[in-house]
């Protein structure tokens, strides 16, 4: 009988989910015993082509990482959609947009002018920017188009399973892979990982008192963190109550809070909505001009709060003003 065909791509992110696959170590070669990877730009030498001569639905399915923002992801992901019986969201670029997914806070041409011609390293006097097409001696070369918002990726198409975090844990990506091979599969739209909060998991919820109350906000690089106490017990922001588990508690096992990367819990609509309204209850003051000045020791709150999931927030992007 002819393995199940399965495929991994990669939009934009930082490549970490496709190490997170490498990282499954001697578990990997129970994935290649059974099933036929057919896809796999960052390991294998496959091409385009190779995808377009499936039948439609012929992948089993595909494991597709990173937010989509440009007209070359997006064509990809259609392709792969069309190709593909299951779709994943792996990662938290796929599944909220991720970091890349901050760059709604600006506009193309503000991105551009940056990157080209702001930064203080940059050398370059002809002020020349990237062009979609550029006629050489030798043919005509084409960029894809850098779209103007970042999207998660069922934004632009249809998913049906999410499988979190900055990367996903091999723990993980392994239960889900069993799950697909032997069917023992979730409705569709679930995420693959539990649907608790992640301070219903953490050992240090032990620690956090009755009601938490704060006078100050601290930055961890400039903190001694107690490596037992709760980090907002301490002034240290955690995304921890509005963020689901499941994780592992990587970051707090290295004795360092949560930045959101699993998202929101099924119960949250706005990740960073719902953190603040978090924090806002457990500022120790009524007096407004001591609550801003605890709040401005936050140097960029909206990049905290939304740090994995602007795209998919209620905010979406920043909004233009005429």
């Amino acid at each position: 009988m002819a393995k199940p065909k399965v495929a991994f791509y990669w939009n934009a992110s930082c490549g970490g989910c496709e190490e997170a696959v490498v990282d499954l170590a001697e578990d990997i070669l129970k994935v290649v015993e059974a099933v036929d990877i057919v896809l796999w730009p960052v390991a294998m030498d496959f091409k385009r082509s190779d995808v377009e001569a499936l039948e439609d639905g012929e992948i089993a399915v595909s494991f597709i990482n990173g937010a989509v923002r440009t007209s070359e992801q997006e064509d990809w992901s259609h392709l792969l959609r069309r190709k593909s019986g299951l779709v994943v969201a792996f990662g938290a670029c796929a599944c909220f947009g991720g970091v890349p997914g901050l760059a709604n806070f600006y506009d193309r041409k503000q991105l551009m002018d940056l990157v080209f011609h702001e930064l203080p390293t940059n050398d370059n006097p002809k002020k020349t920017e990237p062009q979609l097409e550029t006629k050489m001696p030798e043919g005509e070369l084409e960029l894809p188009s850098l779209y103007d918002t970042v999207y998660a990726l069922d934004q632009v198409i249809d998913v049906d399973y999410y499988l979190p975090g900055c990367s996903p844990p091999p723990k993980l990506i392994m239960e889900a892979v069993q799950a697909i091979l032997s069917g023992d599969l979730p409705p569709k739209g679930s995420t693959l990982t539990t649907p608790k909060s992640l301070c219903d998991e953490c050992a240090r919820n032990e620690t956090k008192p009755d009601k938490i109350k704060i006078s100050e906000l601290k930055r961890p690089h400039l903190t001694e963190i107690d490596p037992e106490k709760c980090f907002l017990a301490e002034g240290i922001i955690c995304m921890g109550p509005a963020t689901r588990g499941g994780c592992g508690e990587r970051c707090i096992n290295a004795n360092m809070p949560c930045r959101g990367c699993f998202g929101p819990t099924e119960e949250v609509r706005d990740q960073g909505a719902k953190f603040l309204s978090a924090l806002g209850s457990i500022i120790d003051t009524q007096d407004p001009e001591e609550m801003e000045r605890i709040t401005e020791s936050l140097p960029d709150p909206a990049g905290l709060f939304y740090m994995y999931s602007l795209p998919v927030s209620l905010l979406r992007r920043k909004q233009k003003t005429s």
